[in-house]
Formats: structure tokens, sequence, C-alpha cells
């Protein structure tokens, strides 16, 4: 009888969130870009509200749209959730295709959320290999493929280094040795180190390496929404590790990120950026997702507090002093936009106003009402800081009615002739962003 009351209860729940029933969402719109966001009041819930668009494809010739003065073409489909994207010195760019690996439900909110999550393309089978594209028309135009790198561990983040290159796996940093020009690699691969794995609420694995190479700079998410799973697995976690190339030795760079999935070096300043998924459950308007310049031992808040000292009292026991080290994001992005994706525009091939700034690829929301996310954003940079708000740069991967998803922007990388690559996840697609001037 508990097994059948516990499934009624799924059963409605479902229901509810996929119909997006969450009026205390609909309330009046609150500024939440920049570096001074508004933040609401929070909320409480028993099930937390879900607003999920279900799945649709592309129509033969459709494509995402994009902002005055660029146009955008399909580069290859058929992927197995492409993820991310990283570009050869030669011109190849690295496809990697991944999905989560699967993790235990322990509360009948998992099943809810995963269902919820699934509705729209998020879930399903990912490829657990690396695809190489190359361009062998030298405008970009036409691209071959090959199957570079096989039998991977839910695969995100890619560096190269010299001639070797680095994956990160959920569980792993592996190295494989890489001749230029090669389609392919066989070798099994060396593990450099272990990376914090277990439950894997968050799995990807964001990897920058430093510009001489000598470190690896690894995003590690939280294995919980806010300790629910207890503050003793997150060992390691919500924090960007350090490693040495050499030897695998790694330390904490800093902590206190939920979920950093995405790291560049800043090209005016040469400092470390990084974009993270915030804390869900406590309203449609918290906590805002944002970007941030990293700095060395510094602590970002999660999970006692947020934005700079905004207490979670959700979290016990409370740790006042580290709160009071908590530093200030520098900008904003928006709540539940989900953040997968980070590039600063160094290229010729777009027009020149984007060049310094960020391109951030918003996954988009599963419990927000309305939608949020689901679109590249591009934001200006002066002096090596955020200016502005955030321009939607390519959009239209959500229907016109915002009730069905065509696509998911992940990764993203620019190609040798500057054209800005987007690696689209529910439709299995990568996106290839140019001057709309250009041939």
């Amino acid at each position: 009888m508990k097994t059948q009351n516990l499934l009624s209860l799924l059963a409605v729940s479902v229901a509810l969130v996929l119909a997006g029933c969450d009026d205390s969402t609909q309330e009046k719109a609150v500024r939440q870009t920049g570096p001074d966001p508004e933040l609401p009041p929070a909320e409480s819930f028993l099930i937390p509200p879900m607003k999920v668009p279900s799945g649709t494809q592309w129509k033969e010739g459709e494509t995402p749209k994009v902002a005055e003065g660029l146009k955008i073409e399909k580069v290859a489909g058929d992927f197995k959730h492409p993820r991310q994207l990283y570009t050869l010195p030669n011109g190849d760019v690295l496809v990697v295709e991944a999905a989560g690996p699967k993790t235990p439900v322990s509360m009948p909110k998992q099943l809810v959320t995963g269902l919820v999550k699934s509705a729209s393309g998020k879930g399903g089978e990912g490829g657990n290999r690396i695809t190489l594209l190359r361009n062998t028309s030298g405008d970009g135009k036409t691209w071959e493929r090959h199957i570079f790198l096989e039998n991977l561990s839910s695969p995100f983040g890619v560096q190269l280094v010299g001639n070797t290159l680095y994956v990160a796996n959920a569980d792993s940093l592996v190295t494989y040795p890489y001749t230029p020009g090669a389609t392919r690699i066989s070798d099994p691969g060396t593990v450099l180190t272990e990376l914090p794995a277990g439950i894997n609420h968050h799995w990807t694995k964001a990897l920058l390496a430093s510009q001489d190479g000598s470190k690896l700079y690894v995003g590690v998410g939280s294995n919980s929404n806010i300790t629910e799973n207890g503050i003793g697995i997150e060992y390691r976690r919500a924090a960007i590790l350090e490693v040495d190339a050499a030897s695998g030795a790694s330390r904490i760079y800093a902590s206190g990120l939920r979920n950093p999935t995405g790291m560049q070096w800043e090209p005016q300043t040469g400092r470390l950026w990084a974009i993270v998924n915030e804390r869900d459950e406590i309203g449609a308007d918290l906590v805002p997702d944002y970007m941030t310049a990293v700095e060395e031992n510094g602590f970002y808040g999660w999970p006692y507090s947020y934005f700079g000292k905004h207490l979670d009292p959700r979290v016990q026991p409370q740790r006042p002093d580290l709160v009071e080290k908590a530093i200030k994001p520098d900008y904003a992005l928006g709540s539940h936009v989900a953040p997968l994706g980070l590039w600063f525009y160094t290229g010729t091939n777009l027009p020149e106003k984007y060049r310094g700034g960020a391109f951030i690829s918003e996954h988009g929301s599963w419990n927000r009402n309305p939608l949020n996310g689901y679109r590249v954003s591009w934001v200006a940079f002066e002096n090596g800081r955020p200016v502005g708000e955030p321009e939607p740069v390519v959009t239209g991967f959500l229907t016109d009615d915002h009730e069905q998803v065509r696509g998911l922007p992940v990764g993203l990388t620019m190609d040798n002739q500057g054209g800005l690559m987007i690696a689209d996840d529910a439709a299995n697609v990568v996106w290839r962003v140019t001057n709309a001037s250009a041939p």
C-alpha cells in the first residue's frame, strides 16, 4: 500500500510539474543580471516547481536564429549528446559526446526531477567518445568526421598541451599521446589522477590548461543541491582543482563554487574566469547563476551562503567563519539559466563589437516558470571586466510559444577561421556562427 501511495504521489507530482503549475513564479520580473542582481526572499517547496518544454526536432533546413550581422549553419549532426568542443592547433575540432553516469535515486524528488528533465531531451544515451571534425574546404564550409577516441567514461573537458591530450572523465583525468594531424587515437590512455566521483550529482568535469601548460584546472560540481546527501561526500567538490600536469598532484584552487561548468582565461588580463550553476529549490529568481573571476584560495559561498554573504538556512550547522569570507561573484547571468559553455572571442570573423567579450551558452531552466535561458548570450568586457547587459546572440532553441525545445546549447569554441561553433546536445548537432557578409 505504501508503494502504491508513493507511486500515486509521484504520478500527481509529475503531472503537476509538467503542466508548469507554479503560480508563485508568475510574479513581477526582477532584475537578474549584472553585478548587483535583485535577490527576493527565499521560498520553500515540498516538490520543487518545474517547467520543461517537450522535445521536438528541427525541421529540414531550420536553424536557430542569430543576431543582426550574423548567420548560422549546420556543420554536422547525428552525434550522441555533443557536450564540449575543442579546436586543435591544425584546425581540427573535437566534439566530446557524453551523458552522465547512472546515479542512485534516493528520494522521490530525484525521480520526479529525472523524469521531467528527460522530457526535453536532456536525458538519453551519450557516445562516451570524441569525434574529430576536419574542415576540408579551408573556409569552414565542408567538414569530414572521424571517430577520434572511444571507450571514455562520461567525458567533458579536453585540453591539448604539447603532444599530450588530457581528457576529464567523470571520475578521472586521463592522458593520451597525440600526433599532429592524426584522425584517431588507439592508445588506451593513462590515468593522471582520480577525480571526485561517487554519487556524481554533478558529473561534468570542465578542464582548462594554464597558459604555460604546467597546470590543469578542473571544475568539480557538488554532489547535491544543498548538502542533502551529507557534507562528507562533498570532499574536494564544489571547487576548482589545480592539477600538476607532470605528477598529477592536486590541490583545491578555489571553493564554494556549486557547479563550475566552464573556465577560460580572460584575454586582456590573463585572469581565470568561470561560469557557475547555483543552487535550486528556493524560488524562480534564486539563485542567479553567474560568471566570475576566480581568486586563488577564494571561497564563493556554497553551501552556506549565496551571491556573497546571503545565508541559506537549509544548511545546518552553519559556518559563519566561511560566510564571512565569501566572495561576491562578479556578474549574474539570471536564475536557473544553466550556463554550460564559456568562450572569450578573440577572432576577426564576427563583427568587431564581439571581440574580447564573452559568449555564454545557456542550457536552460527546468525548474522555473516562465522559462529562462535556452540561448547563447554575449557580455561585453572592458578593461578585463564585464559591462552592460547580456545580449541574446543565438536564439530559437525554444519554439515561439515556449512549449517545445528544439535544441540545447552547451560547448563553445572558435574555429581557425574565426567562426563560433556551438554544440547542441538535444538536436545532436554542431552549429557554426559567422559574419553574415562572409562568403
